[in-house]
Protein backbone atom coordinates (compact mmCIF):
# COMPACT_ATOMS: atom_id res chain seq x y z
CA UNK A 1 0.00 0.00 0.00
CA UNK A 2 1.25 3.02 -1.04
CA UNK A 3 1.25 6.99 0.77
CA UNK A 4 -1.26 8.73 0.07
CA UNK A 5 -2.08 12.75 0.42
CA UNK A 6 -4.70 13.98 2.60
CA UNK A 7 -6.70 14.92 -0.65
CA UNK A 8 -6.41 11.15 -2.30
CA UNK A 9 -7.63 9.66 0.87
CA UNK A 10 -11.66 8.64 -0.33
CA UNK A 11 -12.83 6.80 3.11
CA UNK A 12 -12.08 7.47 6.90
CA UNK A 13 -10.40 3.61 6.50
CA UNK A 14 -7.74 5.36 4.13
CA UNK A 15 -7.21 8.20 6.56
CA UNK A 16 -6.94 5.95 9.50
CA UNK A 17 -4.44 3.54 7.48
CA UNK A 18 -2.27 7.23 6.52
CA UNK A 19 -2.43 8.15 10.16
CA UNK A 20 -1.34 4.92 11.33
CA UNK A 21 1.58 4.90 8.86
CA UNK A 22 2.96 8.00 10.34
CA UNK A 23 2.46 7.47 13.92
CA UNK A 24 4.60 4.67 13.10
CA UNK A 25 7.00 6.76 11.24
CA UNK A 26 7.18 9.37 14.50
CA UNK A 27 7.72 6.35 17.01
CA UNK A 28 10.50 5.74 14.33
CA UNK A 29 11.78 9.33 14.79
CA UNK A 30 11.36 9.42 18.13
CA UNK A 31 13.13 5.89 19.15
CA UNK A 32 16.21 7.93 17.20
CA UNK A 33 16.06 11.10 18.77
CA UNK A 34 16.17 8.89 22.44
CA UNK A 35 19.38 7.13 21.42
CA UNK A 36 20.62 11.11 21.39
CA UNK A 37 19.49 11.92 24.44
CA UNK A 38 20.76 8.89 25.44
CA UNK A 39 24.57 9.20 24.17
CA UNK A 40 23.62 13.16 25.40
CA UNK A 41 23.58 12.32 28.85
CA UNK A 42 26.32 9.83 28.63
CA UNK A 43 28.74 12.82 27.42
CA UNK A 44 27.06 15.54 30.27
CA UNK A 45 27.91 13.37 32.69
CA UNK A 46 31.83 13.38 31.73
CA UNK A 47 32.00 16.97 31.03
CA UNK A 48 29.67 17.61 34.16
CA UNK A 49 26.70 19.42 32.64
CA UNK A 50 23.87 19.77 34.12
CA UNK A 51 20.82 17.88 32.43
CA UNK A 52 18.62 21.06 32.11
CA UNK A 53 20.00 23.38 30.10
CA UNK A 54 17.64 25.92 29.74
CA UNK A 55 18.97 28.02 26.50
CA UNK A 56 19.21 24.84 24.45
CA UNK A 57 15.70 24.06 25.49
CA UNK A 58 14.57 27.66 24.45
CA UNK A 59 16.30 27.47 20.89
CA UNK A 60 14.72 23.96 20.11
CA UNK A 61 11.34 25.30 20.82
CA UNK A 62 12.16 28.05 18.69
CA UNK A 63 13.25 26.11 16.06
CA UNK A 64 10.38 23.80 15.77
CA UNK A 65 7.54 26.78 15.75
CA UNK A 66 9.69 28.23 13.13
CA UNK A 67 9.42 25.06 11.07
CA UNK A 68 5.80 24.59 11.83
CA UNK A 69 5.32 27.83 10.85
CA UNK A 70 6.87 27.18 7.70
CA UNK A 71 4.85 23.89 7.34
CA UNK A 72 1.31 25.11 8.12
CA UNK A 73 0.84 23.49 11.37
CA UNK A 74 0.02 25.64 14.67
CA UNK A 75 3.36 26.66 16.72
CA UNK A 76 1.49 26.21 19.82
CA UNK A 77 0.94 22.59 19.10
CA UNK A 78 3.84 21.92 18.13
CA UNK A 79 5.19 24.22 20.93
CA UNK A 80 2.94 22.54 23.15
CA UNK A 81 3.79 18.51 22.12
CA UNK A 82 7.89 19.85 21.80
CA UNK A 83 7.88 21.19 25.59
CA UNK A 84 6.16 17.72 26.72
CA UNK A 85 8.70 15.64 25.13
CA UNK A 86 11.88 18.39 26.26
CA UNK A 87 10.20 17.86 29.78
CA UNK A 88 10.18 14.26 29.98
CA UNK A 89 13.81 13.82 28.26
CA UNK A 90 15.31 15.95 30.94
CA UNK A 91 13.77 13.94 33.88
CA UNK A 92 15.75 11.13 31.95
CA UNK A 93 18.90 12.28 31.70
CA UNK A 94 18.60 13.85 35.33
CA UNK A 95 17.88 10.63 36.69
CA UNK A 96 20.41 8.53 34.34
CA UNK A 97 22.94 10.90 35.42
CA UNK A 98 22.01 11.00 39.52
CA UNK A 99 21.67 7.05 39.09
CA UNK A 100 25.41 7.39 37.59
CA UNK A 101 26.91 10.06 39.88
CA UNK A 102 25.57 7.55 43.24
CA UNK A 103 27.01 4.69 41.52
CA UNK A 104 30.39 6.35 41.01
CA UNK A 105 30.51 7.81 44.83
CA UNK A 106 29.95 3.87 45.72
CA UNK A 107 33.04 3.09 43.72
CA UNK A 108 35.46 5.49 44.97
CA UNK A 109 37.80 4.69 47.92
CA UNK A 110 36.43 5.51 51.33
CA UNK A 111 39.68 6.89 53.66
Amino acid sequence: MGERAPEECTSMSDVRDEIDRLDRALVDLLAQRFGYVERAWQIKLGEKIAGNVPWRNQDVVDKVRARAQERGVPPDLVEALWRQMIGWFIQYEERKLDESNKTAQNLEPKE
